[in-house]
C-alpha cells in the first residue's frame, strides 16, 4: 500500500505488481493494490509465467474486476500457443504482454507471427543492445503492435525517443536505484514521465569509477 500510493503521489499513472508466486493470495493482493492507487491509475500485473493456461484464464477474468488492464507473461513466454490463447480470450480492455527474454530479432518475429501478444516487450540489455531494440521496434511497427521497454530506464531512455512503436518505458525501481549508485546522468521521473537530458552526450550516463571500485572482484 505504502509503495504504490507513494508512486501515485509522485505522479506515476501506471503501476505494476508481481503475481503468480502464491496464487491463493493474488486476488486479495490485487484488490489491496487497487484500493491503494485509486481509480485513476492503471494497474498492471506480471506473473513471470507462473500460471498454467487455465489458471491464467480464470485470473484474467478476476483481475479485470479490479481494473487490471495489463497481464504480463500469464504463462511461460516459451508457450506461444498459451499466450495466444490468453490474448484471444482475455477480457475486453486487458492486454497480454511478453518478450522481455528475447535475445534476437528471430525471437521477436516468432512471437509476433504466433500473434501471441498485444504488446511486445524488449530489453536492450538482452537483445543485442540498442541495435537489437531498434530491430524489435521495426518488427512491431510492421505488425501494427506497440513496443514496451523492459526495465533499465536510463539505458532505454534515448532509444525509446526514436522508436515510433514505443508505448512506454518501465521505470523499474531496483534498476533505477542501482543506476543511481553507479552513474551520473541517471533519469528521474518528473510528474510520472521521463525526459532525456539532451545536454549530455550519448545516452547521458557516466560511470562514477570511484563508487564502482568497491564492487570490483579481487
Amino acid at each position: 500500500r505504502a509503495q504504490f500510493s507513494g508512486w501515485v503521489e509522485q505522479g506515476i499513472r501506471m503501476v505494476k505488481m508481481k503475481v503468480g508466486r502464491a496464487p491463493e493470495d493474488d486476488l486479495r493482493r490485487v484488490r489491496v493494490a487497487r484500493e491503494a492507487i485509486g481509480d485513476n491509475t492503471q494497474l498492471f500485473v506480471d506473473a513471470n509465467g507462473g500460471y498454467s493456461r487455465k489458471q491464467a484464464l480464470e485470473f484474467a477474468l478476476r483481475f479485470r474486476e479490479s481494473g487490471v488492464n495489463w497481464f504480463e507473461e500469464p504463462v511461460s513466454s516459451d508457450d506461444l500457443n498459451g499466450l495466444r490463447l490468453l490474448r484471444d480470450r482475455a477480457p475486453e480492455g486487458m492486454e497480454i504482454a511478453a518478450g522481455e527474454y528475447g535475445y534476437d530479432s528471430w525471437y521477436f518475429r516468432r512471437m509476433l507471427e504466433a500473434q501471441a501478444v498485444d504488446v511486445l516487450q524488449a530489453d536492450a540489455t538482452r537483445c543485442a543492445g540498442i541495435t537489437g531494440f531498434l530491430k524489435a521496434g521495426v518488427l512491431c511497427e510492421a505488425n501494427c503492435l506497440p513496443l514496451s521497454a523492459h526495465t533499465a530506464p536510463s539505458i532505454h531512455m534515448h532509444v525509446c525517443c526514436c522508436v515510433p512503436a514505443v508505448r512506454h518505458l518501465e521505470y523499474f525501481h531496483d534498476h533505477s536505484r542501482i543506476e543511481g549508485m553507479l552513474f551520473d546522468g541517471v533519469v528521474r521521473p518528473k510528474d510520472g514521465r521521463l525526459y532525456p537530458d539532451l545536454s549530455r552526450p550519448g545516452i547521458g550516463l557516466e560511470l562514477r569509477t570511484a563508487d564502482a571500485h568497491r564492487y570490483e572482484a579481487a
